[in-house]
């Protein structure tokens, strides 16, 4: 604009618009500066406006807690906030200068993705701030580092490389990741570090993290899954049996996935397998000694030494108790003497047996109580077809129903006898292999022969048979009849006065005399299981025959001829 001696007022108005117009283009934008002055605490600065700024001095520094090197004639950048304040000064703004500047340089390295460089220096809800060169970011507690971190304060004031996850310029927001660049930096390292290892490799690591299915090893740099089941061949229950997490292990690499980029590693390859041989040094039928290491519903498995377990079933593990939870017979880290029932190799499995290394019991019970000897127990049980009796070494014994009573049904024989009853009874047989006793009460009857049945002629007892024409010697005389015998040492009985003759005459008592013999025949037997005789019975029955044989009704020989040449075939026979 060109100047004239004497100005116009429109002049002047030109020249204030032209003034004011150039001042409004300094507001809001950072602009160069030379110091003019240094005034205790403040800067005096001239960016080319009517008025001079201060800003104050401590802005200048490099660092908080810094000295600001700074002399007049100095020239630097600042922010200009206003062109006039109400004292006619320019409002300038170092730290916001340099906030600006940053932000120019942080958009430009967003737009790269490529990390920049900043320092953590305080703690906010939720994370913590980040100085960036001048601008400040939050970073999320979840972004500091990989694992979670419970003290952050080694990591504040130094300065770190940071990824920018998000940024607002107009908001003034900026979010940032330290983690990402952890990660990215650990791929990279992992990337090379997988290269370098091999399968069948044995390398040194520091367990960093115990699971229960497992150990994570630090490889240096790659993290290696060792199995629970990889650790040793004995059983492991836990990892933490084996190791502690900062120990020193020797791994050997199993197998690795470079595309996943996982290592399997294992510690018991390192040792010998114990599985090797296994079957010469443990033969079929042996006889070893174990420790019982884990119970389960269908057996318990016992180690007979580091690495080398065997099962035994449910079914091996006694011979009497039947049905019953493996933790009711063993318990765990007891010790037991077991048998090789099957091994194999290939899939290393021991099949064992408890019972087998103890004496079978009915085997056991044969020797002390030989068929014929007699044995006494509690009823334990009483079924439709007999009594089950408990015997020593914890086996039962059954008792048929036809041989608990003489002269009685089954069912009334069941009903002599009740549960929890102590009873004895003859040992008629033994079959250890199929585990079964077999008794009899009835047996134990004076004359009686063990194991004697039933024979057409209807119950057998003390070795004679319904219908039976026996000889029996009178034991006493009494109103009602004779007790009798069967011969000098048989089964003992009695005869009804009814029963001694077929006339009234001879059906009299005092007739016979104690010690007298003669022949009678069996009828039955009472509850008491002894057997009942006749005189009579035997009479009619000698003289059915002799009218069978001799004559009949018809034949117009009389009945005394007819008992006559009966009883000359008798003679004759005698």
């Amino acid at each position: 604009m060109a100047t004239t001696a004497n100005p116009t007022r429109d002049d002047f108005a030109a020249l204030l618009d032209e003034t004011m117009g150039a001042a409004d283009g300094f507001e809001g934008r950072v602009v160069k500066g030379t110091v003019t002055g240094i005034e205790n605490d403040l800067v005096v600065i001239d960016v080319g406006l009517k008025s001079e700024g201060r800003v104050p001095l401590r802005e200048f520094a490099p660092a908080p807690g810094q000295k600001a090197d700074l002399k007049v004639g100095d020239e630097v950048e600042v922010f200009v906030d206003r062109v006039e304040n109400s004292m006619g000064e320019a409002m300038l703004s170092r730290d916001r200068a340099r906030r600006e500047a940053a932000w120019d340089k942080l958009e430009e390295e967003f737009g790269k993705t490529a990390r920049v460089t900043g320092v953590i220096f305080g703690r906010v809800k939720g994370g913590f701030t980040v100085d960036l060169n001048g601008a400040v970011a939050f970073l999320p507690g979840s972004q500091v580092d990989i694992r979670p971190v419970r003290d952050v304060t080694p990591l504040m004031d130094i300065e770190q490389p940071f990824q920018i996850l998000k940024m607002d310029r107009r908001r003034g927001n900026i979010v940032v990741s330290r983690r990402a660049v952890l990660e990215e930096t650990r791929a990279e390292q992992r990337t090379g570090l997988i290269q370098s290892l091999a399968e069948g490799q044995v390398i040194d690591g520091i367990v960093k993290n115990i699971t229960d299915y497992g150990a994570f090893v630090d490889l240096g740099g790659i993290d290696g899954l060792l199995h629970v089941t990889d650790m040793s061949y004995k059983r492991v229950n836990h990892p933490s049996e084996v190791i502690n997490i900062g120990d020193t292990v020797k791994v050997q690499i199993i197998r690795i996935n470079r595309d996943t980029q996982r290592i399997s590693l294992g510690m018991k390859q390192l040792e010998s397998d114990p599985w090797e041989g296994a079957q010469a040094k443990y033969p079929i039928g042996g006889k070893f000694s174990g420790r019982v290491t884990n119970i389960t519903e269908y057996g318990a498995f016992v180690e007979l030494e580091a690495g080398i377990e065997g099962l035994v079933h449910v079914s091996e593990m006694s011979w009497t108790k039947k049905n019953v939870h493996p933790g009711k017979i063993v318990s765990t880290s007891q010790e037991v003497d077991v048998v090789i029932l099957e091994v194999d190799e290939d899939k290393r499995r021991i099949s064992l047996g408890l019972k087998q290394a103890q004496q079978n019991p009915w085997e056991a019970f044969t020797e002390k109580h030989p068929i014929g000897s007699t044995v006494e127990g509690e009823v334990k049980n009483a079924t439709e077809f007999g009594l089950f009796i408990g015997l020593d070494g914890d086996v039962d014994g059954m008792v048929h129903m036809s041989d608990i009573a003489w002269g009685v049904t089954g069912e009334e024989a069941l009903a002599l006898h009740h549960k929890g009853e102590t009873v004895q009874a003859v040992v008629l047989d033994v079959d250890a292999e199929k585990e079964r006793i077999s008794l009899g009460i009835k047996q134990l009857e004076r004359g009686g022969v063990a194991g004697a049945g039933a024979s057409a002629g209807g119950s057998s007892s003390a070795g004679v048979n319904k219908g039976q024409t026996v000889t029996v010697t009178v034991l006493s005389v009494g109103d009602a009849g004779l007790d009798v015998q069967i011969g000098d040492d048989g089964a003992t009985g009695f005869i009804r006065r009814g029963d001694l003759g077929r006339d009234r005459d001879e059906q009299r008592a005092e007739r016979f005399q104690v010690g007298q013999k003669f022949d009678a025949m069996v009828t039955g037997f009472d509850r008491s299981k002894k057997p009942t005789f006749s005189i009579k019975a035997l009479q009619l029955a000698e003289e059915k025959q002799a009218v069978a044989q001799y004559g009949s009704s018809d034949s117009g020989a009389s009945l005394g001829d007819i008992l006559g040449e009966a009883l000359k075939a008798r003679q004759d026979n005698n």
